[in-house]
């Protein structure tokens, strides 16, 4: 006898669980084990399909409660088990009960494990066919629906094949002479009146049937008794390439039809003979009318203009404004989305025209409106509803663009007018409301944008002014910081701040391995502004590219200063805007800025948020790729709160995924979050990404990300975000306690 092998025997059964267990996880199909009408193990596709949590979630629950009702678990019991205890497979189809209540057909497929003794238990296989059920059900009612038409059309349809009556309705009989089922295997020879046209309809219709074409025609043709009759007929291949399926035709009685042509060709001959006597009288009589005609649509078409457009600018009239601006108001109403009303009053003009008469001042006016009509969008409305008063609606437009523009128009209509050779300057007054804060109507908005202009004018003219203070305060506050942003570059107000990033071992210290460069501003009047309030202006108003530009240069010449004095090879983390990653020659700069600095590619790393992937993810996979091709990392920034699709995900060229701190903030206590980081871990590791957590800021979080897997943490348990001096000596203690 051969010596036993229990180890050999051991591994073997291992690997044989291991294997049955990647095929349940990944089987098409639900598979469940179930045992005295309880779930004793289940995979992941039946949880799915029932809806419960995981696997996990659905052993130990009863199998009854996942029927429809009781009595349909005990009328498939009476179905199932004679065929289980008989040793063979029960197969059939029953309605079930998702967790969330809501009924579905599946496919059952059951055996019992060892017939000998039932109490071991069922295997049972599971296939989701609601979508299929419903699809049948669908194409039932098509056919329905098909043969209503067929059975009640008020034309003659026959289907041919070989030239002989496959199928035809009711009235095709009934249009020639034939009672129910006569013309059945019949060919079509039947309703021609000779063997000539018979073939010649044969030959006619053979070449456009066999290009896929219809086949159209009008043809003299007989009833059962002989008589003709005048029909139309189309016609066409059931499959242009087998004629050998049959055809399809339509038949229409037009015999009174040809019989009114020809009477009708009779009639004109004999009404040419009288209109050729008339035609002289008439030609000079029609010329007259067309003449007039003209006349009158010239005068329709300026008395519509007169009654949409203003007769002095163009622009629309008090009229179309307001149907314009209601259709505006619907959409944004429907989209949620922002709209803004502005009113624009020019100051004194009224001294324009006494002092140098209506027609410099109409003169002005339509100058104005160019200036106007040129500085907004195609979807934007500017009308002019007397006087020197204008008034624009602006769809998708929020506070900020709102007083952006107001700005801009500022400038157009106080920049000098030339008139008669002589130079003027008026000064605008503007109120802005907005949609729907200050009102769900195109009139209450007009309320209150007037009513905001006239604040304008007592506040003492050449200004604009919004509805309410709080607006005020918030675009007076935006335009401040975008006037100061612009400047904060140049005057060296702008700063890098750095986080460390360390990586979790199993066991050991945290060791760090990067920092992520943060962008910090302090004014001098107005301190230390928040990225939160920043950012969004920088992009808004296009600083973001000269700022992102230098922050990408600032941060990597830090990590090369760094390099320089004697400091472990980090990775440079750098925060990428959507702005920036749309930008055509992201790669190209990145490229540059790497080349001047003198550092190696693979030391940095571009975060970007899911938005900015998901916003075009075929540009964001094309723009990743060439990112990736240079050797750059690139890292999905503040995952699991925005919109990723998994299907996306695998095709991005990533290498990390950062879970948001509003995640870990609460992972201690909070079950919900702690599920969220696990899965994010666990589908990171499957894709073969790495993972970092940030926000970290106690024990027990970092306890709970490192016995799960996680690679990386940043947050203020370590460090909070210091200037690079302090970075620097942060990381040489971190070295000497270590040493």
């Amino acid at each position: 006898m051969s010596p036993a092998h229990p180890a050999s025997d051991n591994a073997a059964h291992d690997q044989a669980v291991r294997e049955l267990d990647v095929i349940l996880a990944n089987a098409g199909v639900g598979v469940v084990f179930v045992k005295q009408r309880t779930l004793v193990r289940c995979n992941q596709r039946y949880a799915d399909i029932y809806g419960f949590a995981s696997p996990q979630a659905a052993i130990g629950r009863s199998s009854v409660e996942l029927y429809a009702c009781e009595e349909d678990a005990r009328e498939l019991g009476r179905r199932a088990y004679p065929l289980l205890a008989a040793g063979e497979t029960f197969r059939g189809e029953q309605r079930m009960r998702r967790q969330n209540g809501e009924l579905f057909w599946t496919h059952l497929t059951g055996r019992l494990i060892n017939p000998e003794d039932p109490s071991e238990g069922s295997i049972w296989i599971v296939d989701d066919i609601q979508e299929r059920k419903e699809a049948d059900a669908t194409l039932a009612d098509l056919h329905a629906e098909q043969q209503l038409i067929f059975d009640h059309a008020m034309v003659g349809i026959v289907f041919l094949r070989g030239r002989r009556v496959t199928r035809c309705n009711r009235a095709f009989e009934q249009l020639f002479g034939y009672g129910p089922g006569e013309l059945d295997g019949q060919l079509s020879r039947a309703w021609y009146l000779n063997d000539e046209d018979w073939q010649a309809a044969g030959a006619l219709c053979y070449e456009p049937l066999s290009r896929g074409e219809s086949f159209q025609a009008e043809m003299l043709l007989g009833k059962k008794d002989g008589t003709p009759i005048y029909c139309e007929v189309r016609s066409k291949a059931i499959d242009r390439s087998d004629l050998s399926r049959g055809s399809i035709w339509i038949t229409q009685d037009i015999t009174a039809r040809k019989q009114a042509e020809l009477e009708l060709v009779q009639a004109k001959a004999q009404l040419e003979a009288l209109v050729e006597q008339r035609t002289q009288q008439l030609s000079q009589t029609v010329a007259a009318l067309e003449l007039k005609i003209a006349e009158q649509q010239a005068a329709e078409a300026r008395a519509e203009r007169l009654a949409l457009f203003d007769g002095l600018t163009g622009l629309p009239n008090r009229h179309l404004l307001a149907d314009r601006a209601s259709q505006a108001i619907d959409i944004a109403r429907r989209s949620d989305e922002p709209l803004a009303v502005l009113f624009l009053d020019l100051d004194h003009f009224k001294n324009v025209n006494d002092s140098l008469g209506h027609r410099v001042g109409d003169s002005l006016l339509t100058q104005l409106a160019s200036r106007l009509r040129g500085a907004v969008r195609e979807q934007d409305t500017v009308a002019r509803t007397g006087g020197d008063e204008f008034v624009l609606v602006l769809p998708l437009t929020d506070i900020a663009g709102a007083a952006h523009l107001a700005s801009k128009l500022m400038g157009l209509a106080s920049a000098p007018f030339q008139v008669d050779g002589q130079e003027l300057t008026v000064t605008p007054s503007m109120g802005i409301a907005m949609f729907p804060t200050d009102g769900d109507d195109f009139d209450t908005l007009c309320k209150c944008a007037d009513a905001a202009m006239y604040r304008a004018k007592r506040d003492g003219r050449n200004a604009y002014r919004f509805f309410t203070s709080e607006m005020q305060a918030q675009s007076a506050r935006a335009l401040l910081l975008e006037n100061a942003l612009r400047r904060a570059q140049e005057r060296c107000q702008l700063s890098l701040h750095y986080q460390p990033q360390f990586a979790l071992d199993a066991t050991g210290e945290p060791r760090i391995v990067g920092a992520e460069a943060l962008l910090r501003w302090q004014h001098p009047e107005l301190g230390w502004v928040s990225p939160a309030e920043f950012i969004p202006i920088a992009e808004a108003s296009g600083l973001i590219l000269p700022i992102g530009e230098w922050v990408l240069r600032e941060a990597l010449s830090q990590l090369r200063r760094w390099d320089d004095a004697g400091l472990p090879a980090l990775t440079m983390a750098v925060n990428l805007s959507a702005v920036q990653f749309r930008h055509d020659d992201l790669p190209e700069l990145v490229d540059r800025v790497l080349r001047e600095v003198g550092m190696a590619a693979d030391r940095l790393e571009l975060e970007l948020t899911e938005g900015a992937a998901m916003d075009n993810p075929s540009m964001a996979i094309t723009v990743m790729n060439e990112l990736h091709a240079r050797g750059v990392r690139l890292s999905i920034d503040d995952f699991g709160t925005g919109y990723s699709s998994l299907a996306y995900l695998k095709k991005f060229r990533v290498s990390k995924l950062k879970i948001d701190q509003s995640f870990v903030r609460d992972l201690t206590d909070d079950v919900e979050d702690r599920a969220i980081v696990d899965a994010v871990i666990r589908m990171a590791a499957a894709l073969g990404l790495q993972t970092l957590a940030e926000g970290v800021e106690t024990e027990g979080q970092l306890a709970f990300l490192r016995s799960h897997g996680c690679q990386a943490v940043q947050g203020f348990l370590f460090s909070r975000a210091l200037p690079a001096d302090a970075f620097s000596e942060y990381v040489l203690s971190r070295m000497l306690v270590s040493a």
